[in-house]
């Protein structure tokens, strides 16, 4: 059999969970939805120079971006384990595996906070454009470094705190409401922030790539319109509004995308971070 497929997702999952694993498992064809997935996941594969015997964690795999090429570079002695809390997104990947009959690579469904893996277990850990859905940063991080042997590798992508209108997002729920919004890129936003966290702790030479990239967007897109929606792992105080302020909230908004707009349309920043970090050698 290519490869195996593990099932441990909690039996009580939280609301925030519930709505990611729905969101993803709709996704049905992730990889043909444009080229950026394949781009980033091609990115963040090549900033690590896998060894063949390495032992890979791919963490939030979806369907295999990064795990099934890994798997080939490390070759039949090394392993790769992709793990993700999206079964629809498991089984693309477990597709593409069984036409590639690849031995060397296992997937779980899991979430990703709560596995566990020995100490010491992996020479690299991946996490491309998903770290930001985990509640628990500082924590997930400290995980990781534990499941790492020394001198092994962390690498992950992350989206800036400007990118996808997160700003006006910000701003309408702070003038309208008084709502602090926990917008879920804020805590890795900055090219600052991708290196300190890393660093308190506890991984050394911490490098940051910065792709600035976007695009323009007709007034018409449906990827300019909000009305409270989106992922916030940290909580959702937007949830407490009522109907009539989830009207104003998603009208103030659109005036002030509006005012972005300029011949070409409105401009969409998907700036992205590429973060690599080691654990010590000492450990």
């Amino acid at each position: 059999m290519a490869s195996i497929v593990w099932t441990l997702v909690p039996k009580q999952m939280d609301d925030y969970k519930r709505q990611v694993v729905k969101f993803f498992n709709q996704r049905t064809a992730y990889d043909q939805e444009g080229p950026r997935h394949p781009h980033e996941a091609d990115l963040l594969l090549k900033s690590v120079a896998l060894q063949e015997n390495h032992r890979v964690l791919d963490v939030a795999t979806g369907t295999g971006l990064i795990a099934i090429p890994a798997a080939h570079k490390v070759g039949p002695g090394g392993h790769v384990v992709g793990v993700d809390l999206s079964a629809g997104m498991l089984e693309q990947a477990r597709r593409k595996v069984e036409a590639t009959r690849i031995q060397n690579i296992e997937f779980i469904e899991a979430d990703a906070s709560s596995i566990h893996f020995n100490d010491n277990s992996f020479d690299v850990i991946f996490c491309c454009s998903a770290i930001t859905y985990l509640p628990d940063l500082p924590a997930t991080l400290q995980k990781w470094y534990r499941f790492l042997k020394p001198g092994g590798l962390v690498a992950f992508t992350c989206p800036a705190e400007t990118a996808y209108l997160a700003p006006i997002q910000v701003k309408v729920c702070a003038e309208l409401f008084n709502i602090p919004l926990p917008h879920i890129n804020a805590p890795l936003g900055t090219a600052e922030k991708c290196h300190n966290l890393p660093l308190q702790t506890g991984f050394s030479d911490i490098q940051v790539q910065i792709e600035a990239s976007g695009q323009y967007l007709s007034l018409s897109d449906r990827r300019l319109w909000w009305n409270g929606d989106g992922f916030y792992p940290r909580g959702n105080p937007i949830s407490q509004l009522s109907e009539h302020q989830l009207e104003q909230l998603q009208t103030e908004f659109r005036v002030e995308v509006e005012q972005l707009a300029v011949k070409e349309g409105v401009w969409q920043d998907m700036t992205t971070f590429f973060v690599r970090a080691r654990k010590n050698t000492t450990v």
